[in-house]
């Protein structure tokens, strides 16, 4: 498949590796009264606001986000309304993909995204759930968790809301808080070397996001700093892997960023 990259990708292939109307006379004198337009006859394009997102489907947007501070911070963003899309995570233990690899073991996933840290002999670090079997040990000191319970998609500080072994369809783990009620989370101020990065969040409406940086994103700590001001309406947002691990596959738009490095887990979108 063609890979899609922003503009500035090329920079990163050298650093590595956006009438008027009159009314009539009356026979009479005075001129006759303007005619109401009726609102219905308003084309919706002319009040319709630009807010940056391209609609891919019912339920599904992307939008590429540039913070301020440097254009090789560009995010690509993905917006899942859960009323229309699922959440699977899937793992391969000792087996690692690369994105090529995850997207031909997974022919239905609309879309996919890297998910847990993970050993030098290919396991996860911390918890995760797949279609309610359980791999791994939760973090009790660190990191947050996006899960589905029941349906519904959570994500959650570790430390605020420890899991206690409740029963989970589907769930990923990794660290650190980015951002906690719209506000940013991480204070670290040493953790501020840029990388490639690879965010899952959740707006106010409940859906979801991901968000991948094709270049280099930012340090932890200004990341968390920007996730708020961003645009994207972000109440709580999760680091997920990083660096040589960061993947995104958008299957309507046939974006993608390929990982440096094969990933033993993903988190992927299906159609409801």
């Amino acid at each position: 498949m063609k890979r899609l990259y922003p503009a500035a990708h090329g920079l990163a292939g050298l650093l590595l590796l956006a009438g008027c109307y009159t009314a009539p006379l009356s026979p009479a004198g005075p001129p006759a009264p303007a005619p109401t337009i009726p609102p219905a006859t308003i084309p919706a394009a002319d009040t319709a606001v630009d807010d940056g997102w391209q609609t891919l489907a019912p339920g599904l947007a992307q939008r590429l986000i540039t913070p301020p501070q440097s254009p090789l911070w560009q995010m690509m963003a993905l917006r899942i309304d859960p009323a229309y899309f699922t959440f699977r995570a899937h793992y391969l233990p000792g087996e690692p993909l690369s994105l090529a690899q995850w997207r031909s073991a997974l022919p239905g996933a609309v879309a996919l995204v890297n998910a847990n840290f993970f050993t030098p002999e290919w396991t996860i670090n911390g918890l995760l759930v797949t279609d309610g079997l359980a791999y791994g040990t939760s973090y009790t000191d660190r990191g947050g968790m996006f899960s589905v319970q029941g349906g519904v998609p959570r994500l959650q500080s570790l430390l605020r809301q420890p899991y206690q072994g409740e029963a989970l369809e589907q769930a990923v783990q990794a660290f650190p808080m980015l951002v906690l009620d719209g506000q940013a989370a991480h204070r670290n101020e040493n953790q501020r070397r840029p990388s490639r990065r690879t965010v899952i969040a959740q707006d106010s409406a409940g859906r979801i996001l991901l968000l991948a940086t094709p270049l280099l994103g930012g340090g932890l700590y200004d990341l968390s700093a920007y996730l708020p001001a961003a645009g994207l309406d972000v109440v709580t947002a999760l680091n997920l892997d990083g660096g040589g691990s960061t993947m995104l596959f958008i299957g309507p738009s046939g974006y993608e960023i390929p990982s440096l490095d094969p990933v033993p887990a993903v988190l992927a979108v299906y159609p409801r």
